[in-house]
């Protein structure tokens, strides 16, 4: 479905939904718009983080894929050359857990389970499945043991990404055991024999090396499928069904001057011309320095003539006085901008039938806001919020990315001739400085254990496809590697987070976490924090080699110097997962010099966690 929702326009279809069949709603009635395509691999959806994120991989081998409910009959799947069952936050065991039809598993159709999958293909056919004590989040290492065609072409001791809880301890009859990690005795099992493979860890994301490799195996080697999916033609497709969708009607976008909505508002202003698109630009007073400007000049050298820029920073920072939890603070951040928005509206006349709003919504956003049927709640973006929602649901909104992953924006907004200097900049959430302001309504200092201090201040995180709020762990030295940052977090209880400290005014142990909460003084504090950031990595090379490279302020300080500046640089190609970057450590006692030198810091830390286990965003 390239365009999920808009106003009167193109909507989910009624039962399982389709990436490849879709329903336009108008007021004379639905129109079906239907792709000649026949998926060749389907994708069950079993509620987790990366479900969507398989399907995109098997797109980008030139493969048509679908995502379906999980529940979905086996006779339904007939005609898909290969089915893959996706993971999900949920054991086995649990009454409401996601299931498969058990048909499935005995119709000598190709089948692939990923993570849950696994467990749920190995307690279907009477393997067992075991509670997890700790799980396992983030870096693994393959251990080939014997080959098959899933593996074929793996060798020797691979990276691979694990994010789960229960294990499979014992293989279904008729399975070989065929891959293991250090701390996961089944890794990969296969029945060729039955045509269904498994594996523990997950293939779809970038950082599981030979997971391109596992994924080729599965569509081409053993599903049998054929080139068919060429992305070339997506804009084409997109404007049109703007223009189907909008009809006669004009659209209005409240701006961020991001990738995602610069290309949204792009797509509609050469569908329908620079008459019928109307930009504005919410200034909330969380933009990062010299922001405002530099958006307004960029709409100018789209050719946006409908633009203008409205200044609501009073607005947005009284609403969120003393709230410290992060999801009300994306709530709150998104209810103000309804409730700007809707003012603006009023105003400016676009709420009569000439008009709808656009917006940049991404893959991303609606899986990570709980947007799949079983998928664990990790935050709430600003755009998913209820009223927002309630946009969506009565028909007033469009989004022509809803079913594309960031660095496929940046794709489409190349072929659209949208400057690099804005394609490249790196991703910069809704919020804003706002959630990357974190604040605490409690004091307390860090407490020592055998691995380091545990520092607390909660930040949001994601394992085993659910969120978690926890402390951070906090070290006093940069660990030997990035392994052993990444088994801190699997070993230490209660935590989601490592952060090294790469310099400060005062020992860990003589910080103190303060009260604190959104201010205009610490936001310019953070503002400043990033401002020097970016120019340094930027002087130095540095930004050009990180996908995202986030500033937080933490409520962590002395009396004098209340605050404390964590760095998270990470690599990435689509947010959904991410590893931490390891920083020169020249550029990074040049930044932490700079940092100390301003007021009211007290330390640097360096944020060495991967996602999973933790967001790449703290809140």
């Amino acid at each position: 479905m390239l365009l999920r929702r808009c106003t009167q326009g193109i909507r989910p279809a009624a039962g399982p939904r389709s990436i490849f069949r879709h329903r336009v709603a108008w007021r004379s009635g639905p129109r079906v718009v239907q792709w000649n395509l026949h998926p060749q691999i389907v994708v069950l959806d079993a509620g987790g983080q990366y479900c969507h994120l398989i399907a995109r991989k098997v797109r980008e081998l030139g493969v048509t894929a679908e995502v379906l409910a999980s529940e979905t009959p086996a006779g339904d799947l007939r005609e898909a050359r290969g089915v893959i069952i996706s993971g999900g936050p949920s054991s086995v065991y649990e009454p409401e857990s996601p299931r498969i039809d058990p048909a499935l598993l005995t119709s000598r159709q190709p089948v692939l389970g990923i993570c849950y999958g696994q467990q749920l293909i190995a307690h279907n056919l009477d393997g067992a499945v075991e509670k997890g004590e700790k799980g396992e989040y983030g870096l693994a290492h393959l251990e080939v043991l014997s080959a098959d065609p899933l593996l074929d072409g793996v060798t020797g001791r691979q990276q691979v990404w694990m994010s789960h809880r229960d294990t499979v301890s014992a293989p279904p009859s008729g399975f070989t055991v065929t891959g293991r990690t250090e701390t996961c005795a089944i890794a990969s099992m296969s029945d060729p024999a039955r045509k269904l493979y498994a594996v523990q860890f997950h293939p779809e994301v970038v950082h599981t090396h030979p997971g391109k490799q596992v994924l080729a195996n599965f569509v081409f080697g053993i599903a049998g499928c054929k080139q068919d999916w060429d992305p070339a033609g997506r804009i084409d497709a997109i404007e049109q069904q703007i223009r189907d969708a909008v009809a006669g009607r004009n659209v209005f976008f409240f701006v961020s001057g991001g990738v995602d909505s610069t290309v949204a508002f792009t797509l509609c202003l050469r569908a329908l011309g620079p008459d019928r698109v109307h930009g504005t630009y919410v200034d909330t007073g969380f933009m990062r320095e010299g922001e405002t400007d530099f958006v307004r000049d960029m709409f100018g050298k789209l050719g946006a003539r409908r633009f203008e820029v409205v200044n609501a920073e009073s607005r947005f920072l009284s609403a969120l006085t003393g709230i410290t939890d992060p999801e009300e603070k994306r709530m709150v951040i998104g209810a103000k901008f309804v409730e700007v928005q809707e003012r603006i509206l009023e105003t400016e006349h676009f709420l009569d039938g000439h008009w709808i709003l656009g917006q940049g919504t991404i893959y991303p956003d609606t899986i990570e806001s709980g947007g799949t049927k079983k998928a664990d709640k990790i935050k709430t973006h600003h755009n998913r919020v209820e009223g927002i929602q309630k946009l969506i649901d009565a028909n007033r909104i469009i989004e022509p990315l809803t079913q594309f992953y960031k660095d496929e924006v940046r794709e489409i907004g190349a072929r659209l001739g949208i400057p690099a200097d804005l394609l490249q900049r790196h991703p910069f959430p809704g919020p804003g400085l706002a959630i990357r302001c974190l604040c605490s309504d409690s004091e307390g200092s860090p407490l020592q254990c055998p691995e380091g201090w545990v520092v607390p201040v909660r930040s949001v995180g994601v394992q085993g496809d659910s969120r978690t709020y926890r402390p951070v762990l906090a070290l006093e030295e940069f660990p030997a590697s990035p392994e052993v940052a990444a088994d801190l977090v699997n070993r230490v209880a209660h935590v989601n987070r490592v952060a090294s400290v790469a310099a400060s005014r005062e020992p860990l142990r003589f910080l103190r976490v303060q009260r604190a909460f959104l201010s205009a003084n610490r936001l310019r504090r953070l503002r400043l924090a990033d401002a020097t950031v970016r120019r340094l990595s930027h002087e130095a090379g540095f930004d050009a080699t990180v996908w995202q490279f986030p500033v937080v302020l933490l409520p962590l300080g002395t009396e004098t110097h209340p605050d404390s500046v964590v760095l998270r640089p990470i690599e990435s190609v689509d947010g959904m997962t991410a590893r931490s970057v390891w920083m020169d450590h020249a550029l990074l006692a040049s930044i932490a010099r700079e940092l100390l030198a301003q007021e009211g810091i007290a330390a640097v830390l360096y944020d060495l966690t991967n996602k999973p286990p933790a967001t790449i965003e703290w809140e």
